[in-house]
């Protein structure tokens, strides 16, 4: 029996070989010549490309055995993602080239010399489980390296070839694992099975859950960071990025749609993609393969990386295959396998580097060209540069400023005050970013405030402006008359320790600073007991009147029990890089003592999170990062399906993002309406709010459907205005101006009533009747950035935006809007941790 069984897994294997496994040849042009001495990636990975899908590991490895033989290689490690998975690009050139490189990547001006290679970068599968990407990566790296064909020589002795072959490394192995434990011996090409649906958080991601192919521009994600430095040294004429899409689907390859390309990115940009474009149809039509182009994809916003490059002097070029999303899937036009997949997408790398080599005259011209308009569209400007100010959080100033220096961006210092109509910008807090410099076209980008836009179908957001989002104070500067710069520009500066007098009677430190809750978390955390300031007060700090606002906290001696209390506090308050103040006696000079009732104590928090399906993965995400990476708040994911079983009288709030609640039933409902009554804190954000209300546990109504729908007239619209109509009515993502109460605890740490805030749905709360309740509301004009369809923009006017009240002895927090869009919205962000920490201190009835 032993040897009858061996005999049939000898010939399963064999037969899964010959039917799967595919030869690295199979995906490459015919008639080619490669040096024996280079060693084809089945030989490293124990199976053939196709058969199985790879682990990041095993790509990694087969890049390095690559990289050690052969000259044409060089393998560079650009960091680790938050899983310590390395992030690895692979340079391919001639040898020549590969010598001169260290050389090549330490200008700032690479590509000004025409003697100077064409640079092609191709970026593989951002998105984890859009995995042929990265199997294809495998299949180019082998022929540029083992080519001994003549006309890959002559690319390679003027070309220099990037490959960054997994772009999102963690995303990419949870979609393996997922796929490689729920794929049967016999392949199933059945949509409904298993192996194509994964979980909540899916491999399209990175640890967090945030879509890196939205992050180029906004850098929250390591990930990005990592890379950015590198993509600013080879500085690419083109770049190619490389997706999947729905099984039904074909294969996609840019010009997207013509009328929604962003107006800073030059019309040429279209025209060199539309170039490219036939070279990949060349390809594609050689193997009689479907594909199509100008349709369904955009070309707007620039955190992507098929856009980025447009802003850059380059040219970035989107590919979309059709997913199977497994080893093969039943689709529209038939079987689609994981091969297929692969081989399109080195067709059309293939196609990337050849017509970009056969046309590198142009790409370098394009390049020279793109600084030479910019320069000239920075002499039409009316307007020299920003002035860019914030005067309490050094924090948040500073993030925004590393990720100006990240994108090349030059940001020069003070050196005296500058007063411009009418007020004085201190030179300790005040930053000018002159718009004549090489980044002209990143700062528009980053900067800009367009609302009306040619098209109005936005594929992604169609408002990021970076300092709204950041909350930090910018205007436009016309005049530079008494302006006095620094003659370098901003550099980060070293972290300054400072000692707490160990026989002070408290300590306090404010609010305003962005990391105010970490050191507030991190203290109650170990035992240290703190309160709040609801009042103002001053005290005498060396010798000088101290002013404290609302929102201080202060930790007072008499009531701590720790040990070695103070040393924590010094230590923690160094880690952050907040000053501790030492208050020497509890009698204040003006406000509220110490020891007054107004200092309300704040109790260490347990957060409960409801996920899993049917909430949003992406809203997930961000509340995790700034909570838990941010903030170091342990952040408790819990699944609707076992909420029930939890108790949850161990967690002190719950946060409800945008999802789809209708599957809660009477007991879960009555197990969390019991909680907030005892003193629970719920948080909801856009249909997490909504269901707060229909279980009326939030009492404020929403705007319906059939209402925004009556907004817009539809009498004389004919058929083809029906995707015009749906678009006027959808907020594809915007941003808008708000007033806050800054009275209230809630905004505690903001030092004026704006507050600008992202929002990217129509859920909208009616005005509410009962006083106090509402924490902030939009203004009378609210749309600051980005499209919004008029007749939303009037209904969104003077409406809540963040609405808190008490429920029995508990309280309830609701919100139309998205406090921490991915990852970089750092203005209102805040309100969460607010909402954690001062829930409490405020008390208002709703009606």
């Amino acid at each position: 029996m032993h040897f009858r069984s061996l005999i049939i897994t000898l010939l399963f294997l064999f037969l899964s070989n010959s039917s799967f496994a595919a030869a690295v040849e199979k995906y490459l042009p015919e008639n080619h010549s490669y040096d024996q001495q280079i060693i084809k990636p089945a030989a490293v990975l124990g199976f053939g490309l196709g058969e199985r899908h790879i682990r990041h590991d095993q790509l990694v490895q087969y890049m390095e055995t690559l990289a050690q033989a052969s000259n044409k290689v060089v393998l560079t490690d650009i960091g680790r993602t938050t899983e310590m998975r390395k992030q690895v690009l692979l340079t391919i050139s001639h040898p020549d080239n590969i010598t001169k490189l260290p050389e090549l990547l330490s200008r700032s001006d690479v590509g000004k010399n025409p003697e100077d290679p064409l640079v092609i970068w191709l970026g593989y599968s951002v998105h984890g489980d859009e995995i042929s990407g990265s199997n294809a990566a495998l299949v180019i790296a082998y022929h540029l390296a083992a080519s001994q064909d003549e006309s890959v020589t002559e690319i390679l002795k003027n070309t220099v070839i990037v490959l960054e072959p997994s772009i999102n490394p963690d995303g990419m192995d949870r979609f393996v694992n997922w796929v490689n434990t729920y794929r049967g011996t016999t392949a199933n090409p059945d949509p409904n099975h298993i192996e194509h649906h994964q979980q909540w958080r899916t491999g399209r991601t990175n640890h967090f859950g945030f879509d890196l192919n939205r992050d180029w521009l906004l850098l929250s994600q390591k990930e990005s960071r990592n890379r950015l430095a590198y993509f600013h040294q080879y500085q690419p004429h083109v770049l190619g990025d490389f997706h999947e899409m729905g099984a039904n689907s074909s294969y996609f390859f840019q010009p997207g749609i013509p009328s929604r390309t962003h107006p800073l990115t030059p019309k040429k940009t279209t025209e060199l993609t539309q170039l490219l474009a036939t070279f990949h149809a060349e390809a594609l039509d050689k193997e009689n393969r479907l594909y199509y182009s100008q349709e369904s994809f955009d070309d707007f916003y620039y955190g992507k990386g098929s856009t980025y490059p447009d802003i850059n002097g380059g040219i970035g070029i989107l590919f979309e295959q059709a997913s199977s999303r497994g080893f093969q899937q039943d689709s529209i036009n038939g079987l689609l396998t994981f091969e297929y997949g692969i081989k399109n997408h080195v067709l059309t790398s293939l196609s990337t580097i050849k017509g970009a080599w056969e046309n590198s005259d142009n790409f370098k011209n394009y390049r020279k060209n793109f600084h030479e308009e910019s320069e000239q569209l920075i002499k039409k400007e009316k307007f020299s540069g920003y002035l860019i100010t914030e005067g309490k959080d050094t924090y948040r100033l500073n993030i925004f400023l590393e990720k100006l220096k990240a994108h090349q961006i030059n940001v020069m210092p003070l050196t005296e005050d500058f007063r411009y109509e009418g007020t004085l910008y201190k030179k300790e807090e005040s930053f000018y970013l002159p718009l004549a410099q090489k980044q002209y076209r990143v700062i528009q980008a980053l900067f800009n405030q367009g609302t009306d836009f040619q098209d109005n179908t936005f594929y992604d957001v169609s408002g990021w402006t970076m300092p709204l989002a950041m909350d930090i104070n910018f205007l436009k500067v016309g005049r530079t008359w008494g302006l006095r710069l620094a003659k370098n520009s901003w550099q980060p500066e070293q972290k300054i320790a400072r000692t707490v007098d160990k026989n002070a009677y408290a300590y306090a430190f404010e609010w305003h600073h962005f990391l105010a809750p970490k050191l507030l978390n991190k203290l109650l955390s170990k035992g240290i007991k703190a309160k709040v300031a609801t009042k103002t007060f001053s005290s005498v700090i060396d010798g000088k009147t101290k002013n404290f606002a609302t929102g201080t906290i202060v930790i007072p001696a008499g009531i701590q029990k720790k040990s070695d209390w103070r040393n924590k506090v010094e230590q923690a308050a160094n880690e952050n890089s907040l000053h501790v103040f030492n208050i020497n006696t509890g009698l204040t000079i003006h406000g509220v003592d110490v020891g007054s009732g107004s200092m309300k104590p704040v109790e260490p928090v347990k957060v409960l999170l409801i996920g899993g399906k049917g909430s949003s993965q992406y809203e997930a995400a961000e509340i995790l990062y700034y909570l838990d990476d941010t903030l170091n708040i342990p952040v408790t994911i819990v699944e609707r399906s076992r909420l029930l079983r939890v108790d949850l009288a161990h967690y002190s709030h719950i946060i409800m993002v945008d999802g789809n609640y209708t599957d809660m039933d009477k007991n879960m409902i009555g197990n969390i309406q019991s909680w907030v009554k005892n003193g629970g804190v719920i948080f909801g954000q856009k249909r997490g709010a909504k269901w707060l209300s229909k279980v009326e546990l939030l009492k404020a109504d929403f705007v319906t459907k059939e209402h925004i729908n009556d907004l817009f007239d539809t009498e004389e619209l004919t058929y083809q205005d029906k995707e015009k109509l749906s678009a006027r009515k959808r907020i594809a993502g915007a941003i808008f101006d708000t007033k806050l109460d800054t009275s209230h605890p809630l905004t505690y740490g903001y030092t004026d009533s704006q507050l600008p805030l992202f929002r990217n749905s129509t859920i909208m709360m009616e005005s509410v009747e009962s006083p106090f309740i509402t924490v902030a509301e939009y203004t009378p004009t609210p749309l600051m950035s980005g499209y919004t369809d008029r007749n939303l923009v009037n209904k969104i006017a003077n409406s809540p935006a963040i609405v808190a009240h008490n429920f029995g002895r508990g309280r309830v927090i609701a919100t139309t809007d998205v406090f921490a869009f991915r990852g970089y919205w750092l203005g209102s962000s805040k309100v969460l941790a607010n909402s954690l920490f001062f829930a409490k201190a405020f008390s208002a009835s709703a009606k």
